[in-house]
């Protein structure tokens, strides 16, 4: 994964069009975590220490190809304006004559926040007109949303067909992390895939029993597993129509994939529900597998002990509920203490190692959920394969 980055390019005098993830959480106009915004700060001050100024863009929520005010970036601009301690102008669009004219404008250390990129259809559908209007605000384009880089919108595949384009520092340590762990992990290698559906992720568990030493399931993925094996799993969430999908990946996985023997159980879907431990084949009608049990703990830590690459995409159970977050909170302190590389993906998973406090331990927490899922399967994400070769 060879890719030009800003250190391979003079940026002095330029104007830079960078392709941002500030897709934060808002609630009532206010942003509610802005880890995504900080994640973006060392691309864009290398920019603005070298001599570029900056036009960014970024995609917020699902406005589906119209207006919405209510997801418009004003909020973000603020905020990034507090976090660099410099003012940093709101575009009223992301393309246009105005637009255009306020980017033409920017002196060597400004910065430029164009408004919602999905606010246009032709984002989503890579139309090749918004990108040639997009591409003329800049005269170089970085790519620092690795959280958007397996989609090819206009603003992270198109745009490249008229620019240079090169990744930024965040991009390019995702693709370092993810890509040796891809490419040429440390033996033994052990994943954690955990989360509620198998059908999420059956592509990324075919690929990892190709490549891991080990294959731990947790969540409520492992409920299937389970009933694919005729348990009785009361009203524990169970995905009837991925059955053989869950006999053929144990079949495929035999020696390698490794499932909880015990769990905990409720009698309702609820934090102060009746809970008991229980083995695995002991579920009884009415009550639900809710999280991984302290034997199961035990058995993955086995396996995460002898490890010296460990990646880790979803939590062990409800983690959000107390009673029901023991599994995940006991995976995320064993990763710390671990002494392995340590990827974490997925944004349920970064959630409970931040819930944890145990984020400045793992080596690498990547920003995109769905992106980092589709390098573990394997597959070419568009905006990064568009980026150019170094």
């Amino acid at each position: 994964m060879d890719k030009k980055t800003i250190r391979d390019v003079d940026v002095a005098g330029k104007r830079v069009l960078m392709r941002v993830d500030f897709n934060v959480p808002l609630q009532e106009g206010q942003i509610t975590d802005d880890t995504r915004i900080r994640a973006a700060l060392p691309t864009i001050q290398y920019l603005l220490d070298h001599g570029a100024s900056l036009v960014l863009m970024s995609h917020l929520g699902r406005p589906k190809g119209e207006v919405k005010p209510e997801l418009s970036l004003k909020p973000v601009a603020a905020r990034l304006g507090q976090l660099l301690g410099t003012e940093v102008q709101m575009a009223p669009d992301c393309i246009g004559p105005e637009v255009e004219k306020m980017a033409a404008a920017l002196q060597p250390g400004d910065v430029l926040l164009l408004e919602n990129t999905r606010f246009h259809p032709g984002e989503r559908k890579n139309d090749p007109q918004m990108s040639a209007q997009l591409a003329r605000l800049g005269d170089l384009f970085v790519n620092d949303a690795f959280g958007a880089a397996h989609r090819a919108h206009a603003s992270t595949e198109g745009v490249t067909h008229h620019l240079p384009a090169v990744a930024g520092l965040l991009m390019e340590k995702e693709i370092e992390f993810l890509g040796t762990t891809i490419e040429s992990p440390a033996h033994p290698y052990v994943a954690i895939i955990g989360g509620a559906k198998i059908s999420d992720k059956i592509g990324v568990i075919r690929n990892l029993l190709t490549r891991a030493d080990r294959l731990l399931i947790g969540g409520g993925m492992a409920n299937t597993f389970f009933a694919a094996q005729g348990y009785e799993m009361g009203d524990s969430l169970v995905e009837e129509d991925s059955l053989d999908v869950a006999r053929e990946l144990m079949e495929l996985g035999k020696g390698k994939l490794v499932l909880p023997v015990d769990g905990v159980v409720a009698d309702a879907f609820s934090a102060d529900a009746h809970a008991k431990v229980v083995q695995v084949d002991q579920i009884e009608p009415g009550w639900r597998m809710l999280d991984i049990g302290p034997q199961s703990v035990e058995l993955f830590r086995t396996q995460i002990a002898a490890a010296k690459t460990v990646v880790w995409n979803g939590p062990m159970g409800v983690f959000e509920m107390a009673p029901f977050a023991k599994g995940t909170t006991a995976i995320a302190e064993m990763l710390a203490a671990s002494g392995a590389t340590t990827i974490i993906g997925g944004g349920d998973s970064v959630a409970a190692i931040q819930q944890a406090g145990l984020a400045d331990k793992m080596s690498h927490i990547s920003t995109g959920g769905g992106a980092s899922l589709e390098m573990l399967e394997g597959k070419v994400l568009p905006g990064l394969a568009a980026l150019d070769d170094k």
